[in-house]
C-alpha cells in the first residue's frame, strides 16, 4: 500500500476538553514536527471539477437527493457554505460505489443536532475529501461517517468534529489520512465492522484530539468505550505519523483479537489514560513514538483511591506475539520510543482469571484467534494441551528495547505511585474449573514467556513491579536474579 507523505505542521495544541483541569498536563505547543492539521487543513477545489455534480448549500437536502439521483461513481462538489440534510434524524446521505465527495473551501455538512448520521450504507470505495462534518448525534458505539463500515473508503483532509458517538467508523482497507478528528462525544474513530473483517487499515497524519467529550466511563463504569481511537479485531493496521492528544481516556486502544499492527512515529501526549493500550491482541511493532504527559488523570485517580496497580502508559494486557497468527512480526516489539513525564512506563500484565469462556473475560462473545469454538474452552478439555495454552490470550514474546524513559516527578506532581515499569499477573482464583489457579500464570509471564527489557535508558527515580501486584523492586534487583531484565540498560536516578 503506497505511503502518502503528509505535510507536518507545527501549531499549538487544540485542547477541546473541559473539566478536571487541575489534573491534566499544562497545554503547550509540541516540539518537533507533528500532524497538527486541525484548523490548517488544505482547502478543496474552489470550482467544480469537470464532470462533477454541484451541490447547493441553499437547498436543504440537496446533497442527499443528488446522491440518490446520480449513478455510482459520481463526483459531487459541495459549494462553499453549510449543507443541511433535512429535519429527520435519519436524513443521512447513502453513497453508491465509488462516489466522491469534494468540499470547496468553507464547505460544511452540519447535522445541527437533528441528524444521527452523515454518510451511511454499504457502498464500497467512497471518497470524502476537504469537508467539515459536524453536529451529528450518533448513539454510543456508532459513527457519523461510514456508519456501516463500508469497504475501501478514503477519508482525507477533512474535519470530523463536535459530533456525538464516533466521528467515523472503519471498513476493510479504509484509509484515514490528514484529517482533524476532534471533540467527538465518544471516539475520533471506532474501527469496528460486523464479521471482524477489517484488514489493511491505514491511519496516517491525522490530528486526533479532545475526543470523548461525553465522558462515557463516568456514565457506564468500566465500559472500555472511550478515547481517541478504538480498534476491534482489526487484522493489519498502520497507525503512523498522527498527533494524538488531550483525549479523555486512552489515546490509541486496540481491544480484542487485533493483529499485525504498526504503531510508529506518532506523537501521543496529554491523554487522560494510557497512550497505547494493546489488549487481548497479537503481534505488533510499536516504534519511534514520542509519548509524553499521558495517564496523569487516571494515574492520580488510582493513587487517590488507594489502588497501586501500575497501569502502563504503554499497556500490554493479555497481548503478545504468536508465530501461528500470520503477521509482519511474530512478537510485540517496542523500540525506539521516547517516554517523558508520563505517570507510568510500560506494563506487561496477564490476568490469570481471564481467558476464553471465563466470567472474567469482558469480551464475552470472543475467543482467541487460535480457538474457533469458545465452548471448547471448558472443563475437562481446557486442562490439557493444546487448549490449556490456546484458550488464553498470553502476554508473551514481548521485546522492550532501545527506548528512553525520562521521569521528573516534580513535573507530574506525584510521589511514590508513579514512575513504574511492570511485569506481573495476579494469583489465579476462579472460576472453580479453571486450570490456571495459583501462581502458574505469574511465573509464566515473569520467567517463561519470553518477555524481555534490554538496552534501554532510564533517567529519573524509576521503580519496577515484578511477578505480582505490590512487589516493587529497585533497578539492581530488576537486573539481577531471578528477573534478569534490562541487560545493557543504563539507569540514572537524577536528570529525569
Amino acid at each position: 500500500m503506497a505511503l502518502l507523505v503528509v505535510a507536518a505542521l507545527v501549531v499549538s495544541a487544540c485542547s477541546g476538553k473541559d473539566g478536571d483541569a487541575a489534573n491534566r498536563p499544562p497545554s503547550a505547543a509540541p516540539s518537533g514536527q507533528v500532524a497538527a492539521v486541525c484548523d490548517k487543513l488544505p482547502p478543496g477545489p474552489a470550482t467544480a471539477p469537470e464532470g462533477a455534480v454541484t451541490v447547493d448549500p441553499a437547498v436543504k437536502g440537496d446533497l442527499r437527493e443528488k446522491t440518490k439521483a446520480n449513478p455510482a461513481g459520481t463526483t459531487f462538489w459541495l459549494a462553499p457554505g453549510t449543507h443541511l440534510l433535512g429535519d429527520d434524524r435519519y436524513n443521512q446521505v447513502e453513497p453508491k460505489d465509488g462516489d466522491v465527495y469534494l468540499g470547496a473551501p468553507g464547505a460544511i455538512v452540519d447535522g445541527k443536532k437533528r441528524n444521527n448520521y452523515a454518510f451511511t450504507g454499504h457502498a464500497k470505495n467512497v471518497k470524502i475529501q476537504n469537508l467539515t462534518v459536524q453536529g451529528f448525534t450518533a448513539p454510543r458505539d456508532e459513527g457519523v461517517v461510514n456508519h456501516d463500515s463500508g469497504d475501501g473508503w478514503v477519508i482525507e483532509h477533512s474535519a470530523i468534529q463536535d459530533n456525538d458517538g464516533a466521528g467515523l467508523m472503519a471498513g476493510d482497507r479504509q484509509q484515514v489520512r490528514g484529517n482533524c478528528l476532534r471533540r467527538n462525544g465518544q471516539y475520533g474513530m471506532n474501527a469496528f465492522a460486523e464479521g471482524n473483517r477489517i484488514t489493511g487499515l491505514v491511519v496516517e497524519g491525522n490530528e486526533i484530539a479532545g475526543n470523548n467529550t461525553g465522558d462515557w466511563e463516568k456514565h457506564v463504569d468500566g465500559c472500555g468505550c472511550t478515547g481517541g481511537v478504538k480498534f476491534w479485531s482489526v487484522n493489519g493496521a498502520d497507525v503512523r505519523g498522527n498527533w494524538v492528544h488531550d483525549n479523555r481516556g486512552t489515546g490509541l486502544w486496540a481491544d480484542t483479537n487485533n493483529n499485525d499492527f504498526l504503531i510508529a512515529s506518532n506523537v501521543i501526549e496529554g491523554n487522560d489514560g494510557a497512550a497505547i493500550f494493546y489488549e487481548i491482541s497479537y503481534n505488533a511493532v510499536i516504534r519511534d513514538n514520542t509519548i509524553r504527559r499521558n495517564n496523569w488523570v487516571d494515574g492520580r485517580k488510582r493513587a487517590d483511591g488507594g489502588d497501586n496497580f501500575p497501569a502502563g502508559t504503554i499497556y500490554l494486557s493479555e497481548a503478545g506475539g504468536d508465530p501461528r497468527v500470520k503477521a509482519r512480526t511474530d512478537k510485540i516489539d517496542v523500540f525506539g520510543n521516547v517516554l517523558q513525564d508520563n505517570w507510568s512506563g510500560v506494563t506487561l500484565w496477564e490476568n490469570a482469571d481471564r481467558f476464553c469462556n471465563s466470567p472474567a473475560n469482558t469480551s464475552t462473545d470472543s475467543c482467541t484467534r487460535l480457538v474457533t469454538d469458545r465452548a471448547q474452552c471448558a472443563a475437562p478439555g481446557i486442562g490439557k494441551a493444546p487448549l490449556q495454552a490456546d484458550c488464553r490470550w498470553r502476554t508473551q514474546r514481548v521485546d522492550i528495547h532501545d527506548n528512553r524513559f525520562l521521569l521528573d516527578p516534580a513535573v507530574i506532581g506525584c510521589s511514590v505511585t508513579c514512575g513504574r515499569m511492570a511485569l506481573l499477573s495476579n494469583y489465579g482464583t476462579y472460576p472453580e474449573w479453571s486450570p490456571y489457579k495459583g501462581g502458574a500464570v505469574q511465573d509464566a509471564i515473569t520467567f517463561n514467556q519470553g518477555n524481555r527489557w534490554y538496552h534501554n535508558t532510564y533517567k529519573g527515580p524509576w521503580t519496577f513491579v515484578a511477578h505480582e501486584p505490590g512487589h516493587i523492586v529497585e533497578f539492581g534487583e530488576w537486573q539481577g536474579a531471578p528477573y534478569q531484565q534490562d541487560k545493557e540498560s543504563t539507569f540514572s536516578r537524577g536528570g529525569g
